[in-house]
């Protein structure tokens, strides 16, 4: 199949497809006579797999480990938890850090009347403070 064949099965764009070729993640596909990529199922299978790791937020980086483990199908799987702990890890400190966010913006909003001189602001005043 082409690119195009490709980003259609997987709902990649094309140059999302090329970009993983750069960077590894795909590996060089076959050329044709003409100079056209030609992609088979197992391309199709690792698209669809880099897509979903994205989507439960592992980057290129970590995908890239991931795929090298997946790679070595006699391998243990305890490499593949740990790489998934330590990204939920990572999330639970990111959901942590924006409900700190979320708490400190309420109480700016909460006190700031929403009228009056801007020099009375709350929030500007906040913002404007040296760091602790």
């Amino acid at each position: 199949m082409n690119i195009g064949q490709l980003a259609r099965l997987t709902g990649a764009p094309i140059d999302t497809i090329r970009y993983y070729e750069r960077q590894q993640l795909l590996p060089p596909p076959q050329r044709s006579a003409s100079g056209y990529r030609q992609y088979g199922d197992d391309d199709v299978a690792r698209l669809n797999f880099i897509l979903r790791a994205k989507t439960l937020g592992f980057s290129l980086q970590e995908i890239s480990e991931l795929l090298a483990i997946s790679a070595s199908r006699n391998d243990d799987m305890a490499a593949v938890k740990q790489a998934a702990s330590v990204k939920l890890a990572r999330i639970e400190a990111q959901q942590a850090e924006l409900a700190r966010m979320h708490a400190a913006l309420l109480t700016l909003i909460d006190a700031c009347p929403g009228h009056g001189a801007l020099d009375e602001c709350p929030i500007i005043a906040a913002l404007g403070k040296e760091p602790a």
